[in-house]
């Protein structure tokens, strides 16, 4: 009943998903809810290797943007068709994401989480200063629109958003079979403790490295989708606030889960958008809410409600046990 339950309930957010360009009013709201799909795949991608994996990777938003740097070097500088060069924006950013792996992940705990951070402000600072390569602070303009795909035009934003929605889809399918695999299972092992993994015989390097690499791949892959969306690129998109946002959407939604960091991600954005009419002070309103969350339900919300349905179907199991009555034999024996 269960898996029948979680299989309707994700047909119902996808019917959701379809149907919201018939019901949006202008434009805006697709392009909206394009990037926030975009940086749903993003967050998932972080999500497996510091929710499931316990390894905080800050330098996840330059991962993004090497993807993004990939599609638009490679389609404005070199004139790479597109789907080219956004099938190769995963598979670079996966590459780099090995020889960072293997180097990082030698360290635990803060110490990796400080050494990624140094990682992705040299990414950055790459980004920013390689003019020749990424075109500086100017940033990459006029990347193209992705091409004409079995008669299927992606130069309007409705195009556009069914496009992103797919790779949506795509992407929380095949992380829906890693997680669930005895491949998932492994990393959540090392996640709750790494003697205990390793005592169980789990190779914790080679795991982890997986680990980093699969997150980091979806970095680059949605990298790859925000520069054929957006088709302007900057060094900003490196910039760590991204990771802290890709951070607090997993949080808010549930870290560790496979649903959470995807609610965090579609509805975070939309509540900063309805919160614009208070220009600066949005964040007074917006700061309190966010702590309201993690205080309230450290667990995230779908975190929160798992641990409810889990204490929930305890209490009705023990309910339901059939009670143990003493019969008369061991009643005289107690008596003796």
């Amino acid at each position: 009943m269960n898996i029948l339950e979680g299989k309707l309930g994700w047909a119902l957010l996808l019917i959701l998903a379809l149907i919201f360009p018939l019901v949006a009013s202008n434009d805006y709201l697709l392009t909206v809810m394009s990037l926030a799909y975009i940086y749903a795949i993003a967050t998932i991608g972080l999500n497996l290797i510091t929710g499931y994996t316990g390894q905080f990777n800050l330098a996840h938003a330059g991962f993004m943007a090497i993807g993004a740097y990939t599609v638009g070097i490679l389609t404005v500088d070199h004139k790479v068709p597109f789907w080219i060069a956004f099938a190769l924006s995963g598979f670079v950013s996966a590459g780099i994401g090995v020889v960072v792996g293997i180097i990082s992940l030698r360290l635990k705990g803060h110490f990796f989480s400080i050494f990624t951070l140094c990682v992705g402000y040299i990414m950055y600072l790459v980004i920013e200063k390689w003019e020749s390569l990424t075109h500086g602070t100017v940033g990459i303009i006029g990347i193209p629109a992705p091409e004409s795909f079995f008669g299927i035009d992606f130069e309007t934003p409705r195009a556009q958003y069914y496009m992103v929605l797919f790779f949506l889809v795509l992407s929380v399918w095949i992380m829906h079979r890693i997680v669930t695999s005895l491949l998932g299972r492994t990393f959540v092992a090392i996640r709750n403790s790494d003697d205990l993994a390793e005592a169980l015989g789990i190779n914790l390097m080679r795991n982890k490295v997986l680990a980093f690499v699969l997150s980091v791949f979806y970095a680059g892959f949605a990298g790859g989708l925000y520069a054929g969306s957006v088709r302007f690129l900057g060094p900003g998109l490196a910039g760590v606030e991204h990771t802290f946002d890709m951070t607090m959407f997993m949080l808010i939604g549930g870290i560790g889960t496979l649903f959470g960091p995807l609610l965090g991600s579609i509805s975070m954005p939309w509540l900063t958008q309805y919160l614009q009419f208070l220009q600066d002070y949005r964040f007074i309103v917006f700061g309190p809410i966010l702590v309201a969350l993690v205080i309230f339900l450290p667990n995230g919300i779908v975190g929160t409600y798992l641990a409810w349905k889990a204490r929930n179907a305890s209490r009705k199991a023990i309910a339901a046990a059939p009670v143990k009555r003493p019969t008369v034999m061991a009643t005289a024996k107690q008596e003796g």
